[in-house]
């Protein structure tokens, strides 16, 4: 009886270390092919803002993603032919910031095509919304000592 009450004891010490049952879930769901379709402020105006210090707002609209969970990496290609095309690579882990809420933070992490990062800078994202056709991100950054907000708005491509 008292190597039954350990064991039990020590399943559920293991099982409560293990990654959040929505973060699981969210994986699945992020999983495959996505479309950046628009990018939005918190306040009107006119912006020259470098997204994830790559390129514009402009670039970034039409972009192609596509995330593979099973070992945290992607890539997206921009394909507005205005601006530096080609595929870029990432490393991301989506991260349960509040039970409560269900908000997670999406760490999005820049690296080559052999997935080591050239300068060692990562992007904490607000994984704001997120369902089984679109998905949106936020960042929250300081603009004339204000919080501004930046909105990227993705729909799933159907495989």
């Amino acid at each position: 009886m008292r190597i039954l009450t350990l064991f039990s004891i020590f399943i559920f010490i293991l099982a409560s270390c293990g990654t959040p049952k929505t973060v699981i879930e969210s994986k699945k769901v992020i999983k495959g092919y996505w479309s950046l379709d628009n990018i939005s402020y918190s306040e009107a105006g006119t912006y020259t803002v470098k997204l994830l210090n790559d390129t514009s707002r402009e670039c970034f609209e039409g972009s192609s993603w596509r995330f593979i969970p099973n070992n945290n990496t992607g890539n997206y290609a921009i394909n507005n032919g205005n601006c530096p095309m080609g595929e870029r690579y990432f490393i991301f882990a989506i991260q349960e910031m509040d039970s409560d809420t269900g908000l997670y933070d999406f760490l999005l992490k820049p690296t080559n095509e052999k997935k080591k990062s050239e300068d060692n800078v990562g992007f904490r994202l607000r994984l704001a919304q997120l369902s089984d056709s679109s998905m949106r991100w936020e960042q929250t950054v300081t603009m004339e000592g204000k919080p501004f907000t930046i909105s990227m708005n993705f729909s799933k491509i159907e495989e």
